[in-house]
């Protein structure tokens, strides 16, 4: 990983920053707290690689070390976030591995996903034109998703012959839109129009197309000034919480609220509301 920048000694041993991440198979900025990836190929409506997957699933893992990065955007070049995985460069190499080879390949994927779900920072999913395959996973997760109304989403694996079950599809996906809804998309491998896709809360909201990227930004900007800690202890319940029942996860959220009004940032919020002023949160 090429991510650590300035004095390796002037943060704890894991700790790092990666404003200075030069990303190989992606483009990639950092400023303000917020780190904006950009899937690249325009000219084939941005679909991943085996390296893109494994450079993604790294920089993710990464992210949870890094002091500088408080909130993500994922977006797409030219108009389109991601056809989903190569045709040439990914399916038909696919096509000649070996058992031992594919399950290498679909553990790979499965943990870029995790990644995004272990990573603290909200991810704020910026969604134009065609988000098919693996990009509707990467997508789905994402904790926030911004579409345009021409964003066209599929769970398209039935299309080629594989099972929905794909990258944690049949686990996620129903918890955002429901059950009956996601085995419908997962089954059919039919398109999700952008306006149903807000509908059904898969989009949190829609935007024109020349604000989405702005708007992504806002939105991620916004929470990059908030309690970063907090947020960090709010994505982990969520997730977590998905296997508790409602008493361990009352108590659960107990412990992770005690943990969180033992931090600066709650006492910066109290002594600016005593002060009548906006507290400025620092993640600590």
């Amino acid at each position: 990983m090429r991510y650590l920048q300035g004095d390796p000694h002037a943060l704890p041993r894991n700790r790092t920053t990666l404003a200075g991440y030069r990303a190989e198979h992606f483009l990639y900025t950092a400023g303000d707290g917020v780190a904006t990836i950009t899937l690249s190929r325009p000219e084939r409506k941005n679909p991943l690689t085996f390296d893109s997957y494994a450079e993604l699933r790294d920089l993710f893992r990464a992210l949870a070390y890094a002091d500088d990065v408080k909130a993500v955007v994922i977006a797409g070049a030219g108009g389109n976030f991601c056809s989903g995985g190569d045709v040439h460069e990914i399916i038909g190499p696919l096509t000649r591995l070996d058992m031992p080879g594919l399950l290498a390949f679909t553990r790979m994927t499965g943990d870029t996903v995790k990644a995004m779900l272990a990573c603290p920072q909200p991810i704020v999913a910026a969604v134009d034109g065609v988000c098919a395959g693996a990009g509707a996973i990467l997508a789905m997760a994402s904790d926030l998703r911004l579409a345009t109304p021409r964003a066209r989403t599929a769970f398209l694996f039935a299309k080629v012959g594989l099972a929905g079950c794909d990258m944690g599809a049949c686990s996620i996906l129903p918890r955002l839109i429901g059950q009956g809804r996601a085995a419908e998309l997962l089954y059919t491998g039919r398109t999700m129009p952008a306006e149903e896709g807000e509908r059904w809360g898969f989009f949190n909201r829609l935007c024109a197309p020349d604000v989405l990227l702005d708007e992504a930004m806002a939105l991620a900007q916004s929470l990059a000034a908030g309690p970063t800690f907090a947020h960090g202890m709010t994505k982990k319940m969520l997730q977590q919480e998905w296997s508790m029942g409602v008493e361990q996860a009352i108590d659960a959220e107990a412990q992770a609220q005690a943990i969180c009004m033992a931090t600066n940032d709650f006492h910066r919020a109290y002594h600016a509301f005593v002060a009548k002023t906006t507290p400025r949160f620092e993640g600590d």
